[in-house]
């Protein structure tokens, strides 16, 4: 498993915030000179669920959280360190308990 980022470099960063449910789950877009994008935001205590359009890797920079995918029965921890992949057209519950969970999405092709 290769190490989660700690810095982008030669990227554009978008200013305006993604702001979802009331302001729980925030995220700003970095944009990379080859077209990817990538999302590093912030998730507060609380449930919540996401829809997917691309697949998407989601890796916890720090905290932790409970994922339960779309059409799975099982629920999973994840801790800073570590990732999970969401598949296109699908979705997640996604639940903190305590502290903030820090995020970077990356969205697959």
């Amino acid at each position: 498993m290769s190490a989660i980022p700690t810095e982008f470099t030669n990227v554009t960063a978008v200013t305006k915030a993604n702001v979802y449910f009331d302001g729980k789950v925030v995220s700003h877009s970095i944009l990379f000179a080859d077209g990817s994008k990538k999302t590093l935001g912030l998730i507060y205590p609380g449930s919540y669920h996401f829809g997917t359009d691309k697949a998407e890797r989601m890796e916890i920079v720090a905290g932790s959280c409970e994922v339960k995918l779309d059409g799975s029965d099982f629920k999973t921890t994840y801790h800073g360190g570590q990732f999970f992949d969401v598949p296109a057209n699908s979705g997640f519950d996604i639940a903190v308990t305590d502290g903030i969970a820090e995020y970077i999405c990356s969205f697959i092709d």
